[in-house]
């Protein structure tokens, strides 16, 4: 495997590619490559294989797309009904569309056919595309295996195949697919596999795969995108929603992706958003295609300010000026993490990450830290969490939920089972004889009541950090949204660089 380190790549410009390749570029604006698409691209336009990792929205899509366009529109060739000439893998509908959209955008000034092929629609119109051929196929991994089984593709013909996104095909257990649609591909043909995380199921993978590849590794493994402002808020489950609502009344808080972690939470979200004024709409795999296209389409024109999405759909929304990106509930895998702030701060801007932090969701927080190598900054005005005490049996109570002080005039946060008995140890008969509260009810033991206001509030809570030492004090959410939305007052994403001049250096590369 060859390593390629430094970039020498200033330009698009400078790159090998046919004359109307550059003028697609000069009129989408495009002058600087990316890293990854300065270290890819000319490894790929020599015909290697390529073993790409970057952050998520660096323009892995150009890097893979632009060398096959390039390809393609120098050998005109003729296609035949229902085999494709290259195969692009994704492994979501979002993500196809996204990719399809850009071959669209990069070969608009040249005479090739792009189709895209995926689950959650009719076939009909998808199979009559394949009928009148396809130089490009884009795909999702399940409609794929469905066609290729009725006999309505063929990849024998194929000469390039692309996996975007491997890493999450394999989270989402894609694996038995890939490798059914990898056994029927022809042996000779240039691969490329591009992820936003390299972990070692997708090294060895790689290596059964891919011929003598080139490793394009230009991000620090399993950083986080570095243009990102991150920001945690310690808040209960019960609160969430309110400090959600605080955050969103400011106007410099313009396009926001809020991420749940299930379906039913998205709904809810976007449901009571929508119901408070504030014009959202919810996307996940339960939603149909057209629902989903119709959210995302209001979202791109500002028609939608907010958009609640789930992991699955993280990475299929590729939406330049996403100003802030919201996690509702902290993801259970860390590396979603890294996928799902990469939704704002793209193409080199700016953009601003807020997790809302709950006590049950203090590990998530602590594996997400470990992942990216530092700690997330508190938000403003957010005191450190108080830290993990130990119990008179000599338990370390870091490793429970915790109760939770909430502020003065609210009764205490109970876990989210409803439960009191479970962080307490034994059950409520056994604490009432302990705390010889004897005639108090068994609803009531280890809780306390107030007459006072019903307001949630967006206390901090353990971190279960070991270095966080500082004892925390209650806030109500209205504070802790009105300063952060200080915080955020004078920002204003970065915009995309200008192309300053094109230049066409060759006319045809050798094969």
């Amino acid at each position: 495997m060859k390593t390629l380190e430094g970039t020498t790549l200033k330009t698009f410009s400078e790159l090998d590619l046919i004359e109307p390749l550059q003028r697609a570029l000069f009129e989408e604006n495009y002058h600087t490559p990316t890293p990854i698409q300065a270290h890819t691209i000319p490894a790929a336009l020599d015909g290697c294989d390529i073993l790409g990792c970057a952050q998520t929205g660096t323009g892995k899509t150009a890097a893979f797309a632009l060398p096959i366009l390039d390809y393609l529109g120098q050998e005109e060739q003729k296609v035949r009904s229902n085999r494709p000439l290259v195969l692009v893998l994704a492994p979501t509908r979002e993500l196809a569309l996204q990719i399809g959209e850009s071959f669209e955008t990069y070969g608009r000034h040249l005479r090739l056919r792009c189709v895209l092929v995926y689950g959650g629609v009719n076939q009909a119109s998808q199979v009559r595309a394949l009928n009148r051929g396809a130089h490009v196929l884009v795909a999702t991994p399940g409609r794929l295996l469905d066609l290729m089984n009725q006999g309505y593709i063929h990849l024998e013909d194929l000469e390039m195949f692309v996996l975007d996104e491997v890493d999450r095909m394999l989270d989402m257990g894609f694996l038995p697919d890939l490798k059914r649609i990898i056994g029927k591909l022809p042996e000779e043909r240039q691969s490329m596999f591009f992820s936003a995380t390299m972990p070692p199921s997708i090294v060895e993978l790689s290596q059964q795969l891919l011929f003598d590849p080139v490793s394009v590794n230009v991000t620090p493994k399993a950083s986080s995108v570095e243009q990102i402002e991150q920001q945690v808020m310690f808040v209960e489950k019960n609160g969430k929603q309110m400090l959600l609502q605080n955050i969103l009344a400011s106007p410099n808080v313009d396009s926001v992706i809020v991420f749940t972690r299930t379906k039913r939470g998205a709904n809810l979200v976007a449901e009571r958003l929508q119901n408070s004024g504030v014009n959202s709409a919810a996307i996940h795999g339960n939603k149909s295609q057209a629902a989903r296209q119709r959210a995302l389409g209001a979202f791109k024109s500002g028609r939608l300010r907010v958009l609640v999405a789930t992991d699955l759909a993280a990475r299929g929304i590729d939406i330049d000026g996403v100003t802030h990106v919201i996690n509702f509930d902290l993801p259970n895998e860390p590396e979603s993490y890294v996928h799902r702030i990469g939704r704002t701060g793209r193409a080199g801007a700016k953009g601003i990450a807020v997790s809302f932090c709950s006590s049950a969701e203090r590990g998530d927080l602590r594996a997400i830290e470990k992942l990216i190598g530092k700690r997330v900054p508190l938000a403003p005005d957010q005191l450190e969490p108080q830290p993990a005490t130990t119990n008179r049996e000599g338990h370390n109570n870091s490793s429970r939920r915790p109760r939770i002080s909430v502020h003065s005039d609210q009764r205490e946060a109970r876990d989210c089972t409803g439960r009191g008995s479970e962080h307490s140890g034994g059950s409520r008969r056994s604490q009432r004889r302990r705390s010889g509260k004897r005639n108090q009810p068994a609803h009531q033991v280890g809780r306390r009541t107030d007459a006072g206001s019903n307001r949630a509030s967006a206390s901090t809570v353990a971190s279960g950090t070991a270095n966080r030492q500082t004892h925390s004090e209650d806030r109500p959410i209205e504070k802790i949204a009105r300063n952060f939305v200080k915080s955020i007052a004078t920002f204003k994403p970065k915009p995309r660089p200008t192309n300053g001049g094109r230049k066409r250096l060759h006319t045809k590369r050798p094969r």
